[in-house]
Parts: C-alpha cells; structure tokens; sequence
C-alpha cells in the first residue's frame, strides 16, 4: 500500500484504527510509519489529559511512556499558581507539560532532561505552542545542578516513580533522582523549591524527611488523587526554629472551570477533638473527596461545616440540614437498614440496582455485592459502614443536588 499523502493526513486519517492491525500493513510511504503510529497511539491516550496540544498536529511526542506519565493540562494549571515570578528551572522535564503552563506565569524557564528524544521533541512542541521563553537543556538534574551558579526563583522536580524492571516505587529515597540525597543543592539555588512526590506518600513521614515544608497540595481530578506536591521555604533553619505551620490544600479538579480547594493547618487538625458521636443516621450523607481524604482533614472538615462522623474511621459524615457546599459528594438519605440477613434480603427485593460502597465494614465492595446480588448502577447509592456504637449498617441515599 502506497500513502501519497503527508504524516498529518496519515495521522488524521487513521486516528481511530486499531494501530496493531494497522502496524501489520505494508504501507509505503515518504515519511517514518512506524513513526506515525506512535503519534496516533500516544494522542489517543492524552485525548481527555492534553486536548489543547492535540489541537496542534505539529506536536509529537516521543513515546508511550511519555504520554502515560506526563501531566495533565488540570494538574498543570495549578501548578502554574505556586510559582514564584521571575525564573524557573524544571529539572525533570519530561513531555514538557509543566514547562509549557509555567512559562505562561513566569519570565524564563529553563527545562532540563537527560534524554535526548524527550528534548528533540520539547523544542519542536514549544515552538509549535509559541513558548518562546523556555530554554531547552540536554543534561541529568544532577550534573546539571552540580555545575550551576545561577539562583532561581523556583525549582521544580519530579523525581521518577519507577525502579528496576519498571516497578513503581513510592518512598522518596527509592526515586530518582534520591532528592534527599540532593536537596543541598536543590535548596541552595532556588527561593522556592516544589517537588512532586507519590500520591501514595505519607504526609507526616514527608514532613519528617523535608524540614522547611511550608505547603502541601493534595490535587484530585474527577476525585481521583493525581498529585501530592511539596512546597518547601528555602531560607527554613531549622536551627533557628523559624519553621512555619505546614497549610495542607486540598485541590478537588473537575474542569477547568469547576475546582475547589478547601485548607487546613496540619497541627489545627491534630488539636481538635472527635466529633460527637453519632448513633443515628439523618436527613443527609457525605462523602468527603479524595484529596481531603487523602490529607487526613477529618475532624477539621466536620468543624467547619457542622457535619457529624459517623465513626472515627469510617470517614462519611451526615447532618439535619442539607450543606450544599460541603467538599465532596453529598446524598439525600432514603433510609437505614440494619446490616443482617432480614436487612440484606429487603435491599435484594426493594433495590434491585445499586451503586455500591463500603467503608470501614467487615466486607469489600466485591464481598457485599456478591451477598446482595443487585446489579450495577441506577439512581440508588448504598454505604455499608459502621457507627460510632460499632453497629453495622446499609445506608440508601440518592444524590442532593
């Protein structure tokens, strides 16, 4: 098969197929095929996480690999709000999402990645996105850092997840590169200093590791947790005792246009006591989102918006008078049924469809649905949880809007 047309028509034409299928055509062509398809296969990955850049069919991108870890356009916007003005220097620079929105709020970027591919790539996609003011450099962070004289406004690493044989890591010293090993020389040449580290990482133990911390954003988008970045004071002395009180921020991403952040002091929610403990169900159910969750915000939550725990594990609220902006997903209770087999048959015959969760309760998800037998889905929504008086039961709600 001969392909008279250009690389862009190719990959426009194509960019539905199944491309296993597609690589085993013999197509002719006068540019890279293989090539091509590698474009087609990375756009449909990034088609709900980098839109924008899929709008310019001069953009490449240099792997799989590079599509599946970059970030998304939501998450780098947000990034761009905790630059400082002036210059930046992204040590990991990767697909170069992050260089590109930072550009859009600071005076120069300096982009730095050891790969050769990553970098070709990064200077043909800056200039079909009109970033004229990020400077591409071919190094390792490390060497780069090492014969550096210049100090920047911020830096921003985000040290790679993934150890021997591709396996994912999460502890700090585990990545690469070791930033503990090389925060010395992060902290001498930036005012501010923001890491990216594993949505998986324990907060207390980073604040352990990482004196100097002054913010952590816990970022979810559509509630799942995609980021835990760490924004560090480099004039902190420890000796000095001149450590501020670490703000947690908690972002909750849905579109561009839809987010909220709600924030807390992490000693303030150490200081606060339990909430009241709750032996009856009312009028409405929450559920906070991921990032708060994630941040371990459940008693200052409760107190700022007058809601009742369930248990303290159990982290659902409820409350008399509907909190329409309460930070998470919100339920009208239809009522409580007490987990035993009389309840587990009524919920079989009077809810025949559900959506199912569980938390803190003996059984997975997987375990109560194959109790119950209800199907998938529908408008009802089930919590199977405990109470503060350990008692187990089945809370059916519907969403409040």
């Amino acid at each position: 098969m001969k392909y008279r047309k250009s690389i862009q028509d190719f990959i426009i034409e194509y960019a539905c197929a199944d491309t296993t299928r597609l690589r085993l055509k013999n197509i002719e062509a006068n540019f890279d095929v293989s090539w091509a398809i590698l474009q087609i296969e990375a756009r449909k990955k990034l088609q709900n996480k980098l839109p924008s850049w899929l709008s310019h069919l001069d953009v490449v991108f240099p792997s799989i690999l590079s599509a599946e870890q970059c970030s998304s356009e939501l998450t780098a916007q947000y990034k761009q709000r905790l630059v400082q003005p002036g210059s930046l220097l992204d040590l990991t620079g990767g697909l170069g999402v992050d260089s590109f929105y930072f550009a859009q709020k600071v005076s120069q970027v300096i982009y730095v990645e050891r790969f050769d591919e990553y970098c070709r790539a990064a200077k043909v996609n800056f200039k079909a996105l009109n970033a004229g003011n990020i400077t591409v450099v071919q190094d390792d962070c490390v060497h780069f850092l090492q014969n550096n004289d210049r100090l920047f406004d911020t830096i921003y690493i985000d040290p790679a997840r993934r150890g021997s044989g591709n396996k994912r890591v999460f502890a700090l010293d585990e990545c690469e590169p070791n930033v503990l090993e090389i925060i010395p020389l992060l902290t001498r040449y930036s005012k501010r200093l923001i890491i990216k580290v594993s949505p998986m990482a324990d907060l207390s133990a980073l604040q352990s590791l990482l004196p100097g911390i002054v913010e952590i954003h816990v970022v979810s988008v559509k509630n799942e947790c995609k980021e835990l970045l760490l924004v560090i004071d480099t004039e902190y002395d420890e000796a000095k005792g001149n450590n501020k009180p670490v703000t947690v921020l908690c972002a909750a991403i849905d579109s561009p246009k839809d987010s909220s952040i709600f924030s807390f002091k992490i000693d303030q929610e150490k200081q606060l006591p339990h909430s009241a403990s709750c032996n009856l169900i009312k009028d409405f159910l929450y559920e906070p989102n991921s990032s708060i969750l994630k941040a371990g915000a459940y008693k200052t939550v409760a107190n700022a918006y007058d809601v009742v725990k369930l248990h303290k594990n159990s982290h659902l609220y409820t409350s008399e008078r509907y909190i329409e902006d309460f930070p998470g997903r919100k339920f009208k209770v239809i009522e409580t049924i007490p987990f035993n087999s009389k309840g587990i048959k009524q919920v079989e015959k009077e809810y025949p469809q559900l959506n199912l969760s569980t938390r803190n309760f003996p059984l997975t998800t997987a375990e109560l649905k194959k109790r119950l037998k209800n199907k998938d889905g529908g408008d009802f929504y089930l919590f199977a949880t405990t109470l503060s008086t350990d008692q187990k039961i089945l809370i059916v709600c519907q969403k409040a809007h």
